[in-house]
């Protein structure tokens, strides 16, 4: 049997022969492919060929790709989220705060016109804070003494009354509300021209008109305003409404429950009323000070009458004395006397 070696280990050309001939082919077509375009069909349908295989290799990295994209991407619209959500938060506190500042704005230009609408000198001020006595309806303004503020002032805004300044501090000032149980008010009946005073109620909701005489014409919804007889309160500003009026014939006042026209506790900025009291004096006073005067008066008067009789009996005792040291001049002047007649008449 004759032996022959396996194909893998036949020998054929040479390698060098080989690799000059791949070498020459590689060339040539390399050559051609530049100056003539041969290969390009052949390139087109290798890559067609491959584009399966490309595609199924670039999975694993699409897949990791896609991945890192939706990470980024849930991360990006949970930071947008979060920033969207923080401006929004914003606008709705700086759209809050205009629609606050548009209440405000009309407030002041309220306030305004009713400065310009007031006959007598005002000074706006703003409530600070609230007292801590829960059993009083009092409140503190910025503005005391130094900025000119009268104790006693009345204290309104562009509706109405509000209350009454009650103490003055440098300052700051305490405002005793229109509610309050201890404020009083003097008021009439717009409609009526009814004169009497409110008082305000221990709960603070409510006013009371006191002293109305059952048989006085008060009706529901009757408008009160200040009637300006204690010098204080302007005549004309609103105060309150009168929303129940009970009768009862065993009284000789009738019940008259009011609500205050302006917002007694919502109200932030104020005006300060100045006032001058130019009421008459009381006429007990005047007696009493007429009196005095008159005491007075005769006083001096009694001290004047005395002072001539003093200095009449002073006088006396120096009269006495003096014609004893002045008797010789008499008779002087008589032994003159013949020297001097016969001068303007005839010789004797």
């Amino acid at each position: 049997m004759e032996y022959s070696p396996p194909p893998l280990f036949k020998q054929g050309p040479s390698a060098l022969a080989r690799l000059i001939f791949f070498v020459v082919l590689a060339l040539a077509l390399l050559i051609s492919d530049a100056r003539f375009n041969t290969l390009e069909i052949v390139r087109g349908v290798l890559g067609a060929g491959l584009y399966p295989l490309q595609r199924a290799a670039l999975v694993p990295r699409d897949i990791f790709m896609g991945a890192a994209d939706l990470a980024v991407t849930s991360a990006t619209l949970r930071n947008e989220n979060t920033k969207l959500k923080e401006k929004n938060l914003e606008l709705s506190v700086k759209a809050g705060d205009a629609a606050q500042l548009n209440a405000e704005n009309a407030h002041l230009r309220a306030l305004l016109q009713l400065g310009s609408r007031a006959s007598t000198q005002t000074t706006s001020v703003e409530v600070q804070y609230d007292t801590r006595d829960p059993f009083t309806q009092k409140v503190v303004i910025g503005k005391g003494a130094q900025q000119g503020i009268q104790n006693g002032a009345p204290v309104v805004n562009e509706d109405g009354v509000i209350g009454q300044v009650t103490r003055v501090f440098p300052l700051q000032s305490e405002v005793t509300l229109l509610s309050d149980k201890d404020e009083a008010v003097p008021v009439q009946i717009v409609r009526t021209g009814l004169r009497s005073v409110i008082y305000g109620t221990p709960k603070g909701d409510t006013l009371d008109l006191r002293f109305v005489p059952i048989s006085a014409d008060v009706q529901t919804g009757d408008e009160l305003v200040t009637s300006g007889l204690d010098g204080i309160y302007s005549p004309g500003l609103p105060v309150a409404k009168v929303v129940r009026v009970g009768k009862q014939a065993d009284t000789a006042f009738a019940r008259v429950v009011c609500l205050p026209i302006a917002p007694v506790r919502g109200a932030r900025q104020l005006l300060v009323l100045h006032y001058e009291v130019n009421q008459p004096p009381n006429p007990e006073e005047a007696e009493e000070a007429a009196a005095a005067k008159d005491a007075k008066d005769n006083k001096g008067k009694k001290g004047k009458a005395e002072a001539p009789a003093k200095s009449a009996s002073a006088a006396a005792p120096a009269a006495a004395s003096a014609p004893t040291a002045k008797k010789p001049e008499p008779a002087r002047a008589k032994k003159a006397e013949p020297a001097v007649k016969p001068a303007p008449g005839t010789a004797p």
